[in-house]
């Protein structure tokens, strides 16, 4: 189960924010027990990009496979 404060994986493009599949972003708010998500999305200098509102299946826990991937940020 996803909690506040987690690490999540976006699961999908979301090109008016300029996020892709595959971002890693924090869990800031839960909502409907776990429907739905408030994720903010940073540069790994601390700078927010995006808070998105996102339903449960566009987010997905952190996994023990899974490997950081740096990507530079291209303007929405």
């Amino acid at each position: 189960m996803i909690k506040e404060h987690d690490s999540v994986v976006l699961t999908e493009d979301l090109s008016d924010e300029g996020l892709k599949a595959g971002d890693i972003g924090t869990v800031v708010h839960i909502h409907r027990n776990g429907e739905g998500y408030e994720v903010e999305f940073m540069t790994l200098a601390g700078e927010t990009i995006a808070i998105a509102s996102l339903l449960s299946n566009q987010v997905r826990p952190v996994t023990r496979q899974d490997i950081a991937h740096v990507r530079e940020l291209q303007p929405a």
